[in-house]
């Protein structure tokens, strides 16, 4: 046996050979050129050459594909739509992923490491826009994602997950085109109904014509297949503007998202006598728009001034002011027919967009709204209906994710130069927000544990062409991603290997 001071001599000896030939490894798994950029790629760590200007390049060229002439527009499944995919798909190869489209037409960008067993991080966003969209909602989550596992890759550090990593950009998240949200969140999360395949467009297209027509096959047993195992699922994080004023006003350009609140979405239809401008008596007209009118103004009432018109029971009489706190209330769309200017309407119909932190406030709106819709349409003579589209509860996020964003989101800000470091003496921590708007990270947290980052945005300026991120914010964002990743997913552990572990591991390079 040999002595026993001669094995510490054996480790050293040991891990010194390990070091060499896992940096031999790494140096011949980049190609020539990437290691060439290497010295000045990210030589400081923070990879500005890929997180911040072909990010920012990326988004704006992403944000030039487009189905309208002149402003941003690119629905579900859209002929944009099908453009940008092949655009992503490409950006997804080009950091080491292997793409696939899903039947929903989520675009999915995945590295499996050989013989993996753990859980897959998921990231990602939305890939479709408003109209007259901005270039940041939704791109901005998915870019970054591709972005920080480029990185990976180019560092080599790729090879060294632990975990499968994915982005994927989902099909479908503002509802537009069928005034129904998360179609691609939510064929993955596995709560998409069947019935989804019989809503109609404007147009009268459903949305299983629209996956036809791109190839798709359009059958409730295909979309299921977009479902994931929750059991092969560790976390979904989705990095997204803010879409809202509180990063900026602090200074500071990242914050973590503490829950996003519940949602619902109504139709209000009202159905009155259509008749000549120029010939009905005032006294004898059941004008719609009237009604509509008035119900939109009882609505921004019934939001602005909730405890003055709800009328609470026992059990709701305890709503406070901190959980009324974020209640907003929207009107979006108004639709009279036949439209014309010297016709009475016949009917009218609007949206209203309901949202609160606390569910049971939305659900008491909700019904005290559709309530006096009734009231008001009875006295005017006038016959209303209230359809539900949707309702989505608030979404906690995970409250470990959220410690471990945070302390990435604050490495990573500690990090940068100029303007932003100077923002962390100010702040005494990662801002901490409650979100306002729905994310694909609602129909996500069904599946899994889910977490988000926001990025500062210039007013709170969203679903505008006036959206703006900052150059080092886009930065920022990717960096403290990368971070996460390597905090979540990226291994270590050959040089804690115990010696019979490690002999092996030597002996197999």
């Amino acid at each position: 046996m040999a002595p026993s001071s001669s094995r510490p001599m054996r480790h050293h000896h040991l891990y010194l050979l390990l070091v060499v030939v896992s940096i031999s490894v790494l140096l011949t798994s980049v190609p020539a050129s990437a290691a060439d950029e290497l010295p000045e790629l990210g030589g400081d760590g923070l990879h500005r050459e890929i997180l911040r200007d072909e990010t920012v390049l990326r988004l704006k060229e992403l944000g030039k594909i487009s189905d309208g002439e002149g402003y941003l527009e690119r629905t579900f499944l859209s002929p944009a739509s099908i453009r940008a995919t092949a655009v992503i798909v490409s950006w997804m190869k080009d950091a080491g992923l292997t793409t696939w489209v899903d039947q929903m037409g989520n675009i999915h960008g995945r590295f499996e490491p050989a013989n993996s067993t753990k859980e897959a991080l998921l990231m990602g966003s939305h890939m479709d826009t408003v109209i007259d969209a901005g270039m940041y909602d939704g791109a901005l989550g998915i870019i970054c994602a591709i972005s920080a596992l480029k990185v990976l890759k180019v560092t080599g550090k790729l090879q060294r997950l632990t975990r499968p990593v994915e982005v994927i950009a989902f099909s479908d998240e503002e509802g537009v085109r069928f005034q129904t949200t998360f179609l691609g969140s939510a064929a993955v999360a596995g709560t998409l109904p069947e019935s989804i395949l019989q809503v109609s467009d404007k147009s009268g297209t459903t949305v299983q014509d629209v996956l036809k027509m791109n190839s798709f096959e359009a059958t409730a047993a295909a979309i299921s297949e977009a479902r994931y195992n929750p059991e092969s699922v560790g976390s979904y994080v989705e990095i997204h503007m803010e879409q809202g004023p509180v990063l900026e006003a602090l200074r500071y350009p990242l914050g973590v998202v503490k829950g996003i609140a519940g949602q619902t979405r109504l139709k209000v239809i009202v159905d009155g006598s259509q008749g000549h401008a120029g010939t009905v008596p005032m006294k004898l007209r059941r004008d719609p728009m009237v009604a509509a009118a008035e119900l939109v103004v009882t609505l921004e009432h019934l939001c602005k001034e909730p405890n003055k018109l709800l009328n609470y029971d026992e059990e709701c009489g305890c709503f406070t002011e901190e959980s009324l706190a974020g209640l907003v209330c929207t009107v979006g769309e108004l639709l009279t027919w036949p439209s014309a200017s010297n016709v009475i309407p016949g009917q009218v119909n609007f949206t209203v967009d309901i949202r609160a932190m606390d569910d049971k406030v939305r659900e008491t709106i909700v019904t005290s709204f559709s309530r006096l819709v009734l009231q008001r349409c009875d006295e005017r003579l006038v016959e209303c209906r209230v359809e539900h589209k949707h309702s989505a509860p608030a979404t906690p996020s995970d409250p470990e994710l959220t410690s471990q964003l945070k302390r990435a989101a604050r490495s990573a800000v500690s990090a940068m130069p100029g303007r932003a470091a100077t923002a962390v003496a100010a702040a005494a921590e990662t801002p901490v927000l409650m979100s306002g708007a729905g994310h694909d990270a609602m129909a996500m947290a069904k599946l899994t544990k889910m977490g988000m980052v926001f990025v500062r945005c210039r007013g709170g300026l969203s679903h505008s062409p006036e959206e703006s991120v900052m150059d080092d914010d886009v930065w920022a964002a990717g960096l403290a991603l990368v971070n996460f990743i390597e905090q979540a997913a990226v291994s270590s552990e050959l040089l804690l290997l115990p010696e019979a572990e490690l002999d092996a591991a030597v002996a197999e390079l």
